[in-house]
């Protein structure tokens, strides 16, 4: 007798999975050929990711701005500064996108959660090589990859790594035009046009080291480092066709280079106690560097130079993670997991800042720390109470304690605690067919970035620190008196599953914000500036909303249309709105959230 176990397919885990849950498995990944990690990120309903490949920042849920989806990989946060374009698509086995978050992954997702998995070993031996080439602008980005999967003993291994090379070139223009609102003078009709090269590179090594202790348990080391380096040189011109007000300067130049590095290392093992009782225990240490420099020069119509800026900033941000979980199956189609965690995240900045050999902020301490430590417990249940309904419920509770850093020698501290209970159900109206609907109801909430606690203020690059400046070209710092913010949502959604494989359904959300952050621009009393100054600074402002709706059909052809080719279509269209309580419509919509999305 031979017995031949195969893992469900991507949709089959989506249709089984009691919580809301896409899977994007190797298959998948593989098919579409894709270069970089953002390009199987985007084709995903109601993900975005911002600006061209490669630097366009972190991947955003339901179009909410950066910190509002929860990225994870292998189960843990991604450490400040790391960026998803270190990591390659040889390197994942899955990815996981998670509408509504639960006990488990945590509540720290307000837009949902992306939980990258790496790539496991297997006993069956890989080794691959790729040499990629993309073209942005006419600009060539090589890049060589290699994984590597064996055994050796009852060691399974996976090794990958990653080097790739780019350059880009850029034009850019922007014009300002700043009038009196009473009169409707022109102080400033101006547009400043400008010319920039860069280019980066960057290594990235992963490593999965898996031992089996017994039949029954598994230790598994996890060694992670990314390194890259950029740099990059601009010549901008400034042309002012009316106003009262004369132009600060007629051209310039910046040139900048910048590194940034992260180590991490996890041990995690997982075993059964007994009675079915299964154990997972797993800590974690991670480190990040960043380093910057820039100079920019400022000149007038004559060639003359008038102004000398330099920035120099060294960055460290430390994570130390512990967690345990328990999960076990109970009689009645129970599923029973509870589990704890702590985190403690250090971030410590020094900053100097030149104009003109100056130092305008000299006042400020030039090392400033900031800090948080989070800990959580949790217990979820999943249940399948009949044939046709299954439930998902849990409850998490969290103490976040954060550290900032006025510059002036005070730490304001901040202490808050989140009870998050969570719902999640499902109903088959007929549990033979291939059609559900999903309710969620939960509670999340988005923590304030350590960079966003350290008050030491960046000046804005166009106007000299001894006057004034405009609310267009704001200074910026941070607020060490921040708190989380806090979300209560729910989700509706309908799903038919096609027979071949394919899925068609229609998920509405709504989430209602508490103490929402935005960063605001106000003219305040500053202590390096012997004027008042405009600075942009985030605070928490009161209430705001969003909701949407994202449709989503994947299918071949032949399945709609008899006759048709078996030709595979993914298609999505999401749909949004959001309103700030504290902003004065219309458009008092959240930051940086489009009204739409669409892929086919």
């Amino acid at each position: 007798m031979e017995v031949t176990g195969t893992r469900q397919s991507d949709t089959e885990e989506r249709r089984q999975s009691t919580a809301a849950k896409i899977v994007i498995g190797r298959e998948e990944i593989d098919r579409f050929g894709d270069s970089t990690v953002g390009e199987v990120l985007k084709r995903l309903p109601g993900v975005t990711m911002q600006g061209p490949p490669g630097r366009g920042g972190p991947p955003r849920m339901r179009g909410l701005g950066a910190g509002y989806t929860q990225l994870l990989i292998d189960g843990q946060r991604v450490p400040p500064g790391f960026s998803l374009e270190s990591l390659t698509p040889e390197q994942i086995e899955r990815i996981e996108i998670l509408r509504a978050p639960t006990a488990e992954t945590g509540t720290r997702a307000i837009g949902g959660t992306i939980n990258i998995i790496t790539r496991e070993g297997f006993k069956r031996r890989i080794n691959d090589l790729r040499l990629g080439v993309s073209s942005e602008s006419g600009q060539l980005t090589p890049g060589l990859f290699w994984t590597r999967n064996d055994t050796v003993g009852d060691l399974i291994y996976t090794l990958s790594a990653g080097a790739f090379r780019g350059r880009r070139d850029d034009h850019a223009s922007t014009h300002t035009l700043e009038t009196l609102t009473d009169s409707g003078t022109v102080l400033r009709d101006q547009t400043e046009v400008g010319d920039s090269t860069g280019q980066r590179v960057g290594l990235n090594v992963t490593a999965r080291l898996q031992w089996r202790l017994s039949p029954t348990s598994t230790l598994v080391l996890m060694p992670v480092l990314f390194a890259n380096r950029g740099d990059s040189h601009r010549v901008f011109e400034l042309h002012q066709s009316a106003g009262t007000l004369p132009p600060l300067y007629a051209s310039g130049d910046s040139s900048g280079d910048s590194r940034f590095s992260m180590s991490r290392l996890n041990l995690q093992y997982r075993g059964t106690l007994g009675d079915g009782l299964r154990a997972e225990l797993m800590g974690g240490l991670a480190d990040g560097r960043g380093r910057s420099s820039g100079v920019r020069h400022e000149r007038d119509d004559a060639g003359t130079l008038l102004r000398t800026t330099t920035d120099d900033s060294r960055t460290r941000d430390r994570t130390q993670t512990l967690s345990t979980k328990f999960s076990k199956l109970l009689e009645g189609d129970h599923s029973l997991v509870t589990g704890a965690e702590a985190e403690h995240l250090a971030r410590r900045e020094t900053r100097v800042t030149t104009q003109n050999g100056e130092d305008p902020l000299a006042e400020f301490e030039p090392d400033l720390q900031a800090s948080s430590l989070r800990l959580a417990a949790y217990v979820q249940d999943e249940w399948n109470l009949t044939p046709n309904w299954a439930a998902h419920a849990g409850v998490r509770w969290e103490q976040i304690r954060t550290r900032g850093d006025s510059g002036d020698g005070t730490h304001p501290d901040n202490r808050s605690r989140v009870l998050t209970p969570l719902l999640h159900a499902v109903w088959k109206p007929d549990p033979n067919a291939r059609d559900q609907i999903r309710l969620s109801l939960t509670r999340s909430y988005k923590s304030p970035s350590l960079q966003n606690l350290v008050a030491r203020p960046v000046l804005s690059s166009r106007w000299p620190a001894s006057g004034a400046n405009t609310a267009t070209s704001p200074d910026r710092a941070g607020n060490p008196d921040l708190r989380p913010e806090l979300a209560a949502g729910i989700d509706l959604a309908v799903e038919r599953y096609l027979p071949q494989g394919g899925v068609l359904s229609a998920n509405l959300f709504h989430r209602r914000l508490k103490d929402y952050i935005r960063s605001t621009t106000e003219l305040e009393d500053v202590a390096w500036s012997p004027v008042p100054r405009w600075v942009s600074r985030p605070k928490n402002i009161g209430r705001a909303t969003t909701q949407g709706i994202e449709l989503e059909a994947k299918f071949r052809l032949d399945q709609m249309i008899d006759g048709a080719p078996p030709v595979e279509l993914r298609n999505n269209l999401s749909l949004f709105r959001s309103h700030v309580d504290a902003v004065p419509g219309p458009d008092n919509r959240l930051d940086q959230q489009p009204r739409a999305t669409v892929n086919i």
